[in-house]
């Protein structure tokens, strides 16, 4: 497969010049690109899916909610919706996505909006917020980000930085220019000092640009329908891993660590799952003599089996979510934070932003 998709170099090479004209046009100004008076920090990547741009969306809002009143704003990849829309209790994977409604379930308390139009929705919400986290828009040139976060995942770091379609790049790597902080995600949490040496001259920082280094964390699981029998898992247990995510093998790697046999149900990065897709699962599981058994999901993907008939389908099933969460390499969150905190703060002098009494 991979063979194959070097056949695409040629056109990867067009799409790249095609990129490099957009993006010219964008720095010159022949192409407006709106900028707010409110903070607005972009999370993204230049690779296609797997960076991590969701935990740490999640991480900026955890250390940023009590005391700024916060708006998320995706495209809500994979909904069947169209425009500006709020998630809440209401809302399901196909009306918001499953990254946004995630964020809502997670943080009840913030404002989680869509809207595939960055500089609408920006507008839409602006009034009313101090603070808005834009998931995945680095490339949403129309918009001027006050301040830019750019990921790009350990494993696929050492790889060449081959353009779609031959790769997996959206833009050339030379974009990351236009990011304030570069995060290294999905790193060994013994990462050499050495090795974090050479990733810092291979990125070519500008002055003005900070480098972090972050591993994933797993969280302990919890049950995905908390009317389930309670089922004990251990080690000699039998794990089915229902995903559909950019790049399941972390966790797959990670559980097969720890237990006995895990058997893998892959589908691509935020697949609707089917009544046949669960169906299979719900076959091979039963099919399985293990006595101790259990499904266990992404919180990403949880938000898609939502839906009723495949609630139904999974009834009497234990089935588990596997959050996960971010770490910091070499205690570096303090300084990481206080980069944020620094660009937040300083609209403080506008009055725009206040600060809730601790």
């Amino acid at each position: 497969m991979r063979n194959i998709r070097y056949l695409l170099l040629p056109f990867s090479l067009l799409y790249g010049l095609i990129i490099l004209i957009r993006n010219f046009f964008y720095d010159f100004g022949v192409f407006k690109s709106k900028q707010f008076d409110l903070p607005v920090i972009v999370i993204g990547n230049l690779e296609i899916g797997g960076a991590g741009k969701s935990p740490m969306t999640e991480y900026l809002v955890g250390f940023l909610k009590n005391q700024y009143k916060i708006a998320t704003l995706s495209r809500g990849y994979g909904r069947q919706t169209k425009g500006f829309f709020y998630a809440d209790k209401n809302s399901t994977a196909k009306t918001v996505g499953d990254e946004p409604l995630q964020f809502k379930q997670k943080f009840p308390e913030i404002a989680v909006a869509v809207c595939e139009n960055r500089v609408f929705g920006v507008e839409k919400l602006q009034a009313d917020h101090d603070l808005i986290l834009l998931d995945d828009a680095f490339q949403h040139r129309a918009l001027t980000p006050g301040f830019s976060l750019l990921l790009f995942n350990y494993q696929q770091l050492l790889k060449p930085h081959f353009l779609l379609p031959a790769g997996n790049y959206r833009e050339p790597f030379s974009g990351k220019k236009r990011a304030d902080v570069i995060v290294v995600s999905k790193c060994p949490a013994d990462l050499s000092a050495e090795n974090q040496e050479k990733i810092r001259q291979q990125m070519l920082l500008l002055a003005h640009q900070n480098l972090f280094f972050t591993s994933i964390v797993y969280q302990p699981f919890r049950t995905l329908f908390p009317s389930a029998d309670a089922v004990f898992i251990d080690q000699n247990s039998t794990l089915f891993l229902l995903t559909g995510i950019a790049n399941p093998k972390p966790l797959l790697q990670h559980l097969r660590k720890q237990f006995a046999q895990v058997v893998p149900h892959n589908y691509p990065d935020h697949h609707p799952f089917t009544s046949k897709n669960i169906s299979k699962l719900v076959a091979d599981f039963a099919a399985c003599p293990a006595i101790n058994k259990a499904v266990i999901t992404t919180e990403k993907d949880a938000q898609r089996l939502q839906e009723p008939e495949l609630q139904t389908l999974l009834a009497g099933l234990p089935v588990f979510v596997a959050p996960i969460g971010i770490s910091f390499l070499d205690g570096a969150a303090p300084a990481f934070q206080q980069l944020i905190e620094n660009y937040v703060r300083k609209y403080q002098k506008n009055n725009r932003l206040y600060t809730k009494p601790h």
